[in-house]
């Protein structure tokens, strides 16, 4: 959460990180037809297009990352976007890193390419990295976004995937639809859902600019079990009684299409580039920044702001540029600021007023509440809304950090559920000595050595949960792989 003032709203279609799930089976590259085959040049009012929202959006996502990680991954997006036929030219394509802690990568028209560095680090091999940039421009090349563009115009960039809010809460009530569109600005995670057709069309696209630039196509199926691996550690970190996030799901059988698009690859063989790659990304940072606080488990602690709070049991967090998503079965929220004149108990109403306009959503909020949260002055209100599935409370919980600056949460629960109020309760200021504990990790690369194992080289990672589970994900390895004098492998360090 590096910046937590809001801003206006971006609206774009997206694709989500090679949206693992299920899919269907696939026609043999060279038989394929339609949109796979009818792909077109960037136009000028896609480049007018692109260029209007790139920066936005890239500020949406954490900022643009520089230096020599950031040139090499877009030098291997910039070749493997000239495959799609979109353009001859590699400076039609702008291909950016992104300083994000979620895995997730997205292209848009334009010629605008994207992923962050948590799922560069992720990848194994520079293949990987092209078959996941291809896969994000075959969604372009085929024009998904604009086949699904009229439930495009019911999205918008707001960052939580609007799943977050869905569920048994809302239903599929009005003030539902609006609390699941409105709610959670800022905090990097919204990207519209292509159909599974659509997603198996990029797959089986992606293979084919990795065969045509000479990579192992093989590579977008260890990729997808790389993402399939991560995605079901993480729900494990966040314990059985989280609701996992949409983005974090593994769907029914992700099995089903690493295996499809393995089949997709057949047996040719290709370069895959793999001591280069893990050479030129080491370095990266890993997880959170600094500039955007630490979430441990179920704990979030800010450097800069010197502050820490902690969600209840059975709920986890997710870091965005500008907010901390909150969520779990028995309610969802986010921590977030606003503009602050210096009145706290406008500033509560403040937050439910562009809430309302925003959404075009009936909110009464009951009289703002004073207390003090260890040292900290702050003001509640709730607003108790009908629902499809009865009646939900959404609570805003906000404090004066100083004189210039609030903070605050929004949250909804089934009415009476006060679910939250541990958390609300659990704002503090840091201790100098505990912000000055606090310190980033980084992804680096290291040689294995004789008598090396990855029981021995996983004590080495930066975490004291799952050190092993962690290795083995980030490195596409099993607790039987035996690992190579010479070999290069990855670490997560201080």
């Amino acid at each position: 959460m590096s910046r937590i003032l809001g801003r206006k709203a971006l609206v774009i279609t997206l694709a989500p990180a090679l949206a693992i799930g299920g899919m269907t089976a696939a026609a043999p590259i060279g038989a394929q037809t339609g949109s796979a085959t009818a792909v077109a040049s960037i136009s000028a009012k896609d480049k007018a297009e692109g260029a209007k929202v790139h920066p936005q959006l890239v500020a949406e996502f954490g900022g643009a990352m520089t230096g020599p990680q950031a040139t090499y991954v877009s030098a291997v997006g910039k070749k493997i976007s000239l495959q799609s036929g979109l353009s001859n030219s590699a400076s039609d394509f702008t291909v950016t890193l992104l300083n994000s802690s979620v895995d997730n990568a997205f292209a848009i028209p334009g010629g605008y390419v994207y992923t962050t560095r948590q799922l560069v680090s992720l990848m194994n091999n520079e293949a990987e990295l092209a078959g996941v940039l291809g896969h994000e421009v075959g969604h372009v090349a085929a024009r998904h976004s604009a086949k699904r563009q009229s439930a495009a115009t019911k999205n918008t960039i707001f960052g939580v995937v609007g799943a977050v809010l869905s569920g048994v809460l809302l239903g599929n009530s009005q003030i539902g639809q609006y609390l699941q569109q409105g709610f959670l600005q800022g905090s990097q995670l919204l990207t519209l859902k292509y159909s599974r057709g659509q997603e198996n069309e990029a797959d089986a696209l992606g293979i084919r600019y990795l065969t045509k630039a000479g990579y192992d196509p093989r590579a977008m199926s260890s990729v997808l079990q790389s993402l399939a691996n991560q995605n079901a550690l993480d729900a494990r970190l966040m314990g059985t009684s989280a609701q996992v996030p949409e983005w974090s799901s593994t769907h029914p059988d992700p099995q089903s299409r690493v295996r499809t698009t393995l089949n997709l690859a057949g047996t040719r063989g290709g370069v895959t580039n793999r001591d280069t790659f893990l050479t030129r990304i080491a370095g990266l940072t890993y997880g959170d920044a600094p500039e955007q606080g630490y979430i441990e488990g179920r704990s979030f602690k800010h450097v800069p702001y010197k502050m820490a709070f902690e969600a209840p049991t059975g709920f986890y967090l997710i870091n965005g540029s500008n907010a901390v998503a909150i969520g779990g079965q028995a309610g969802k929220g986010q921590f977030t600021s606003a503009p602050f004149s210096g009145d706290l108990d406008a500033y509560v109403r403040g937050v439910f007023s562009a809430f309302a306009q925003a959404n075009k959503a009936q909110l009464n909020p009951a009289a703002v509440q004073r207390t003090t949260v260890n040292g900290v002055a702050a003001a509640y209100s709730v607003a108790r809304v009908a629902s499809g599935n009865g009646e939900v409370d959404v609570t805003v919980f906000a404090y004066q950090w100083d004189a210039t600056t609030a903070y605050h949460f929004m949250t909804i629960t089934q009415a009476g559920a006060n679910v939250f109020d541990t958390m609300f309760r659990s704002m503090r200021r840091l201790t100098n000595a505990e912000a000055a504990a606090l310190k980033p990790r980084k992804l680096s690369v290291v040689t294995v050595r004789s008598g090396d194992t990855v029981q021995t080289l996983s004590r080495r990672m930066a975490y004291a949960d799952a050190p092993l589970d962690r290795f083995l994900v980030l490195n596409g390895l099993t607790a039987t792989s035996k690992l190579a004098v010479g070999q290069k492998i990855k670490l997560v360090v201080y």
